[in-house]
């Protein structure tokens, strides 16, 4: 990554994994009992995740050792944002039809975009 196309480029990939990755590539199991720490489903689901980032930061020309990097913070990020989401929702109760499930759900998205400017500026000044 040179410049700051290839950082909007990043960015973008992320944003278009993200969302199909959260929004249509969930399933069953790996959204039922999100509210325990050690969950199964959401490992999986943070691992398909880290393949469209590795996608993602393949289609930049990062480094193998930025990837690396890259992938093992995501995966304890992602991880535990969405435990952190699921444990308050489950904690307070908290359906669609409560203001307090959105806000929620927009702090989740927001910290996950907030990890996509940040890997997206690791990649830079790391390649």
């Amino acid at each position: 990554m040179t410049d700051a196309l290839d950082v909007l480029a990043l960015v973008l990939l992320l944003q278009a994994k993200h969302l199909v990755a959260d929004f249509y590539l969930q399933n069953e199991f790996m959204l039922s009992g999100r509210n325990r720490y050690f969950h199964a489903g959401r490992a999986l689901h943070v691992l398909i995740h880290l393949a469209g980032t590795l996608i993602a930061l393949l289609f930049v020309g990062s480094g193998i050792a930025v990837i690396a990097l890259v992938l093992a913070l995501e995966f304890v990020l992602h991880f535990n944002i969405d435990w952190a989401k699921s444990a308050l929702t489950e904690s307070q109760k908290l359906t669609p039809s409560m203001p307090e499930y959105w806000h929620a759900l927009g702090l989740d998205q927001a910290a996950h975009q907030a990890t996509y400017i940040g890997i997206a500026a690791l990649c830079y000044f790391l390649n």
